[in-house]
């Protein structure tokens, strides 16, 4: 009995849950085709695959936790499709959209943005339960592809180019980025959000409001909200080291008294 029991015990732990790693599948999917919509020059439709992904990203882990289907090949799983949805493809985007024309510099800045974002996954991985939950440390992966994925899209909408876009500045957009990513920076990470609470009457309202304006101009909208997240990091950084130094000076103001 006692053997038969360790052998479906066995056989339950070799299974994997169904829907949370179809979803993975799905955003690994569309990391997959933002590839191939690079390559074809489909820039636009590159784009909208990687942000695809990243709102699929967000529900497999919902999705697992609210249905207690969490696992670590499910775990393991995600951070490989997210090494290819948010790492190479949009490494391959912003190389083959506006870096390419500087050679051998374009393709580094591809690869050092493929290689933070790995070092980024596998910081994230092992830090898990280390760290404050409620920020992450350096810029997350699918924020930065994010970032590129949007600005894409701004260009493509607001200057009206839809082809290949060769700009020094796009360059140095993801130079930065990679370096955020691997950085000491903290970013606010959202889980401590309760979406389920009850929510003072303003508070929904603002909400609403901020959603309808994201409605109204969405490709303007969500490029700014991204890159806000991108540089609220360093400006919180900044913001707590002038706070530190602040305390120093006034601390070193206070005389001390006579014994």
């Amino acid at each position: 009995m006692n053997q038969g029991r360790q052998i479906r015990n066995t056989r339950i732990k070799k299974g994997i849950y169904v829907l949370p790693n179809l979803i993975t599948t799905a955003s690994l999917f569309m990391g997959f085709y933002s590839i191939i919509a690079s390559i074809q020059e489909k820039f636009f439709l590159a784009a909208i695959a990687i942000l695809t992904s990243l709102v699929l990203d967000g529900l497999d882990g919902r999705i697992a936790r609210i249905t207690n289907t969490t696992s670590k090949f499910g775990a393991e799983y995600d951070s490989l499709s997210d090494m290819i949805a948010f790492g190479v493809a949009p490494s391959l985007l912003a190389y083959i959209w506006a870096m390419s024309s500087y050679g051998k510099l374009g393709w580094m800045a591809g690869f050092l943005f493929v290689t933070c974002g790995a070092l980024r996954l596998a910081r994230y991985n092992i830090q898990i339960g280390l760290i404050d939950s409620k920020v992450f440390n350096g810029l997350p992966i699918p924020a930065a592809a994010a970032v590129i994925a949007t600005t894409v899209i701004f260009v493509n909408d607001i200057m009206g180019i839809e082809g290949i876009f060769h700009n020094r500045s796009v360059l140095i957009l993801v130079i930065i980025l990679s370096f955020l990513m691997v950085s000491n920076v903290k970013y606010y990470s959202g889980k401590d959000m309760k979406l389920f609470a009850r929510m003072p009457f303003m508070t929904f309202l603002v909400v609403v409001g901020i959603l309808l304006v994201i409605i109204y101009k969405p490709e303007v909208m969500i490029f700014v909200l991204f890159i806000a997240y991108a540089i609220s990091g360093p400006l919180w950084w900044v913001f707590k080291l002038i706070q530190k130094l602040r305390g120093k000076d006034q601390n070193a103001e206070v005389p001390k008294q006579e014994s």
